[in-house]
């Protein structure tokens, strides 16, 4: 295990197609910790994850994951150590289920190597994340729900220490919601995701990062980032926070919008 966290971004400027994106972003992640990234749609969650794992590059500032430099270090070695969940996966892969899960073996592959033993790991990566019964199945076959599972299964396969999630519960229904969280939270590895559901971010996450704009205007324990007060000013919307009465954790109840959101 390197020293320091597992992931992190300091200062880091991105400008796309010459719009500047994000703007001065910091933040990090220590080991086996959970980070949700939360904002409205446009405020750069999604660019944070891609600068993460190296698709997007940064113009200033400096990028470390899983105790790599990301601007040094050749993709293959990068993805030995981070898993990557995306919004932007192929639909259209004429492989099997299985066939799919065994991507996540290519990294670790050698040229001269063996593959023994790899078919029961993405087996038992079907049947953590309750896809097992998947396994023989076309893959563009499959619902948009079973389609996320089985790419997280693809991701476990890696065997990651950082693992980085976009917008995960897309297309699940509530209960492999809460079903998917609890199993990321579970596994001991230091995860980054993005999430649009404030309670559930509240709930399955040990700090939040909250953006606006291109910019991180908060960051820290749930209960200390989603204030009514912030919510209102990043979303637009009016809300009351509570206490959930099971988790303890807060409950973002928005009850009508208040004002188009303001920018930090």
């Amino acid at each position: 295990m390197s020293h320091g966290p597992a992931v992190e971004l300091r200062d880091i400027d991105v400008d796309l197609g010459g719009t500047p994106v994000l703007r001065g972003v910091t933040l990090q992640a220590g080991h086996g910790e959970t980070v949700g990234l939360l904002g409205p749609n446009g405020s750069g969650k999604s660019t944070v994850l891609r600068t993460a794992y190296g698709v997007v590059r940064s113009h200033a500032g400096t990028v470390r994951t899983a105790g790599l430099d990301v601007a040094t270090t050749r993709p293959r070695r990068l993805a030995q150590r981070c898993a990557v969940l995306t919004q932007d996966h192929a639909v259209d892969l004429e492989l099997s289920v299985l066939e799919v899960v065994l991507l996540g073996r290519i990294p670790h592959r050698r040229p001269a190597g063996g593959r023994r033993g790899e078919t029961d790991l993405a087996l038992s990566c079907l049947a953590r994340v309750d896809a097992l019964e998947l396994a023989e199945r076309s893959f563009p076959t499959l619902s948009g729900g079973e389609r996320q599972r089985v790419l997280l299964a693809r991701a476990l396969c890696q065997e990651p220490e950082v693992l980085l999630l976009d917008e995960p519960t897309n297309h699940l229904d509530v209960s492999h919601q809460l079903d998917l969280l609890e199993l990321v939270t579970s596994l001991g590895l230091t995860c980054v995701v993005a999430l649009h559901d404030l309670t559930l971010a509240a709930t399955y996450c040990d700090r939040i990062a909250l953006l606006a704009a291109g910019r991180v205007v908060a960051q820290g324990r749930p209960e200390e980032v989603l204030t009514p007060a912030r919510v209102e000013d990043v979303y637009g919307v009016a809300c009351d926070v509570l206490t959930h009465p099971r988790t303890r954790r807060p409950l973002v109840a928005v009850s009508r919008r208040a004002h188009p959101p303001t920018a930090p």
